[in-house]
This record gives structure tokens, C-alpha cells and sequence, in this order.
């Protein structure tokens, strides 16, 4: 059994004075976690869906993968700490996790930090 990872805890933003190695590892599994197309989408289908859970089989055809390629997306993101899941009856419903949300948009933040 997989154990679901906590990296939204511990990530850095990316224009911290400075980030320790663990910091580092953590944001970077964060973005691991969303560097695929298809995790990228599905975060954005989750996120317009006015912070109702989105049942697993409401993302197939929008995505155009097939069930099992979507669970496994899905499974990448819940043990990232990104998303929530639901079980009702045989369907698993996703959500966007609020405080993950926001970490990541504080990790992603470059203002502060140049330009």
C-alpha cells in the first residue's frame, strides 16, 4: 500500500530567501505531480466545478482517456495531497482541497521574489 504524501505541508515558495534541501524535494515532487497534460486538465476541471465534488466518470470523456488511465492520474494527485476522494457506491468523487490550493499558489509565486 501507497502512502499518501504530504509535500503541500512542507513545499517552500519558489521566492523564499532560501529553501533547505527537504524544502526543495518537496516542491519538486509537487510539480512532478503535475507534470503530465492530462494531471494539468484534470486540476482544471476540478477547479471549475464550483468546489463540487466531480464523480471519476464525469472526467473520461472530457479528457478522452479511458477509465483506468484517468484512476491512475487521479491516484497521482490524491497522493500528492491535491485533491480529495469520495467513495459513493461503486463511483469515486474528486475534489480540489482548498488548503492545497492555496499552498500551491503561494509555492508558485514569483512577484515577491524578481520581475
Amino acid at each position: 500500500m501507497t502512502a499518501t504524501l504530504e509535500p503541500i505541508d512542507c513545499c517552500a515558495p519558489l521566492g523564499a530567501e532560501a529553501m533547505s534541501d527537504d524544502e526543495a524535494e518537496a516542491t519538486a515532487d509537487l510539480f512532478k505531480a503535475l507534470a503530465d497534460p492530462a494531471r494539468v486538465r484534470i486540476v482544471n476541471l476540478l477547479a471549475r466545478s464550483d468546489a463540487e465534488p466531480v464523480c471519476i466518470c464525469h472526467l473520461i470523456e472530457p479528457l478522452g482517456l479511458s477509465q483506468p488511465t484517468v484512476s491512475h492520474h487521479m491516484k497521482r494527485l490524491l497522493d500528492a495531497g491535491l485533491v480529495e476522494r469520495e467513495q459513493r457506491g461503486k463511483w469515486a468523487y474528486f475534489a480540489l482541497k482548498s488548503d492545497a490550493v492555496e499552498k500551491l499558489a503561494l509555492v508558485a509565486d514569483l512577484k515577491a521574489a524578481c520581475c
